[in-house]
């Protein structure tokens, strides 16, 4: 790890930023952002408009028009109008769960 990376896995890093969205977890705010790039573990984005007096302790980052592909994230780090989000891990238990409640409706 070179300068100040901390990634321990090997990031992607696009040729022209993906459009996406942040979207708060109760969906009362939403943001676009563009990604620069990701990895296993978070991705680094620059957001269109301001974050300031937003709660980003835990997000999606919804990568689909649906809203059907998304991640849940933390935010790692901010610099100017940049932000590293760290993606956060389902446990199996919580995964199936989803599945199992997806089934009952």
């Amino acid at each position: 790890m070179s300068g100040g990376e901390r990634r321990l896995t090997k990031r992607v890093s696009f040729e022209r930023p993906v459009t996406a969205q942040l979207m708060a977890i109760d969906g009362t705010w939403r943001r676009e952002c563009s990604i620069y790039d990701v990895s296993d573990d978070g991705a680094k984005l620059a957001v269109g408009s301001s974050i300031e007096g937003l709660v980003l302790t835990e997000f999606f980052l919804v990568l689909s028009c649906t809203g059907l592909a998304y991640r849940h994230c933390k935010l790692a780090w901010v610099n100017g109008d940049q932000i590293g989000v760290t993606f956060l891990k389902r446990s199996r238990a919580a995964a199936r769960r989803v599945s199992r409640d997806r089934l009952v409706r």
